[in-house]
């Protein structure tokens, strides 16, 4: 995706109203070989492509002043209760090192998991994305995760998926995480109901009063 930007020449919260006025975003460029470099933006067409995925997640092409440069956003600052981007940040990205990026999870099948076919279990997505580090030239722009055979009780870590070559996960603190569970409507798991049912001692009667004499 493209980015069309112009060096930034007027600074300060003054000057940076006034861009928004006239249909402008206020942002900076940073990294790489380069200094940082304050820029403007169009509006409309940004806040268009703020709304597709491959925006957040993969290497831009950064025309800037007419020369192109590769960059990932890094951070937006929007209005409080108005459809307004008000801030932007990029990062330039050099080829030959890594960079640390969050990358959405694309889910599929899940209809034809028994968990949903034989239990009728409600499938959770507990993580939608996860941080990666990787040369821009491996960076994915989504993780697909085939769910095919989600089963109840046996939630999807980490560790069962596989990333794209030369990609890594970027943990914190839990070296495993739970991508997605499984649930029973009503309580347990359809696997350990069962089970569950099986182990449970039969009920003993109930003893009878003694007789009044």
């Amino acid at each position: 995706m493209k980015v069309v930007a112009k060096t930034r020449t007027v600074h300060g919260s003054g000057a940076s109203r006034r861009l928004r006025l006239s249909g402008k975003v206020p942002g900076i460029i940073y990294g790489g070989n380069g200094e940082p470099s304050a820029i403007e933006i169009d509006h409309n067409p940004l806040y268009h492509s703020m709304r597709v995925e491959a925006f957040h997640s993969s290497i831009l092409e950064m025309e800037l002043d007419g020369k192109s440069e590769q960059v990932l956003l890094r951070d937006v600052q929007w209005h409080a209760f108005k459809q307004q981007v008000m801030h932007i940040d990029f990062q330039r990205v050099a080829t030959d090192r890594k960079i640390h990026m969050k990358v959405p999870l694309h889910f599929s099948n899940q209809e034809l998991s028994p968990a949903v076919k034989q239990s009728a279990a409600i499938v959770s997505h507990i993580l939608t994305e996860i941080d990666v580090s990787c040369l821009p030239a491996n960076l994915p722009r989504f993780i697909a995760v085939d769910l095919s055979g989600l089963s109840a009780g046996h939630p999807l870590h980490l560790s069962d998926i596989t990333l794209p070559e030369g990609v890594t996960a970027v943990l914190h603190g839990n070296d495993n995480p739970v991508l997605v569970v499984a649930t029973v409507k009503g309580g347990g798991d359809a696997e350990e109901a069962p089970a569950a049912a099986a182990a449970a001692p039969a009920a003993k009667p109930a003893a009878k009063a003694p007789a009044k004499k």
